[in-house]
């Protein structure tokens, strides 16, 4: 059965079956451009892992894989370091208070309604809105309407103090904005256990209005740097990053998105976001219908520690 035991989170686990889960995180992953930790820890706590585990294991896993995205946007020039810079400092100090967060919500004994709360809200809002727009995108590609264009109006970023210019992108914008998002995605990061690519690439887009082509490549600086400084934390302050869990979730992780790379070659850009989103939104109504539905088991009974 390949069983083996998680020294962390205190739990057996069959080992294929994760490996399999993560597999298809990382097809996932790979068909449709994204990082899957918005996926993966849900299924996690699925599988029967405790959430605050699975929330610090995952951004272990996060960070290996971050490595080698970076490394290919870089050498295609692809990368804003100045944002980026601005992103990361944030993001580090985001994520100093989502651990400090995250380890006194553990302290009361609801860190796991922290978890659950935070993915139910992101998830459903963020999944609702990417489905609303694939599904007008493919309803205008079947009526052969161009895409609307993407206004580039000044937003509060142009208007703002504290401005400079980002060689780059092609901006002179304040950094007062980078700095606001940089640290509530390293806030994110620590809690829920992701990169927070779900969140900063449509903020960069949108509210920073940066050109497309760069945002993925500099988002990935933040997000690698952030996570990592997640895992130091949460290993040295929590103590829940699970190494043995970690090992297979970026095993099954890389293997599957080579396959996903691939399939995501044959499919149209609309068709992958509206299957991104049914994922997206279906998960945080799976984990909003746990939240309200009466248990198996209502008291769980162990040896005394």
């Amino acid at each position: 059965m390949m069983s083996i035991y998680l020294p962390i989170a205190e739990t057996p686990v069959n080992a294929l079956v994760i490996l399999m889960t993560s597999g298809a995180v990382g097809f996932v992953s790979g068909l449709v451009g994204v990082g899957g930790g918005f996926l993966m820890t849900p299924l996690l706590m699925f599988l029967g892992i405790p959430p605050a585990v699975a929330a610090a294991t995952e951004a272990a896993q996060i960070t290996s894989t971050s490595v080698s995205g970076v490394l290919a946007y870089w050498r295609r020039r692809l990368v804003d370091w100045r944002m980026g810079l601005l992103l990361t400092i944030a993001g580090v100090l985001g994520s100093v208070v989502g651990v400090r967060l995250f380890a006194a919500m553990k302290a009361i004994g609801q860190v796991d309604l922290l978890i659950t709360l935070s993915y139910v809200f992101f998830l459903s809002v963020i999944g609702g809105l990417m489905l609303w727009e694939s599904v007008g995108a493919l309803r205008r590609k079947g009526r052969g309407a161009p895409p609307p264009r993407r206004k580039r109006d000044r937003t509060l970023a142009h208007r703002l103090p504290l401005r400079m210019r980002f060689p780059a992108s092609g901006l002179y914008i304040s950094v007062l904005p980078p700095l606001a998002i940089g640290f509530c995605v390293g806030v994110i990061a620590a809690v829920m256990g992701v990169g927070g690519g779900f969140i900063l690439v449509p903020a960069m887009i949108y509210l920073l209005r940066m050109p497309t082509q760069v945002v993925v490549g500099t988002s990935l600086v933040q997000v690698l740097i952030v996570t990592a400084m997640v895992v130091v934390l949460q290993a040295t302050q929590t103590m829940t990053v699970d190494l043995v869990l970690a090992s297979l979730l970026i095993v099954g992780g890389v293997i599957g998105a080579q396959f996903g790379v691939r399939a995501g070659a044959k499919l149209s850009a609309e068709r992958l976001r509206a299957i991104l989103a049914i994922l997206v939104l279906g998960t945080g109504l799976k984990l909003a219908f746990d939240l309200v539905v009466e248990p198996q088991e209502m008291y769980v009974l162990g040896a005394p520690r």
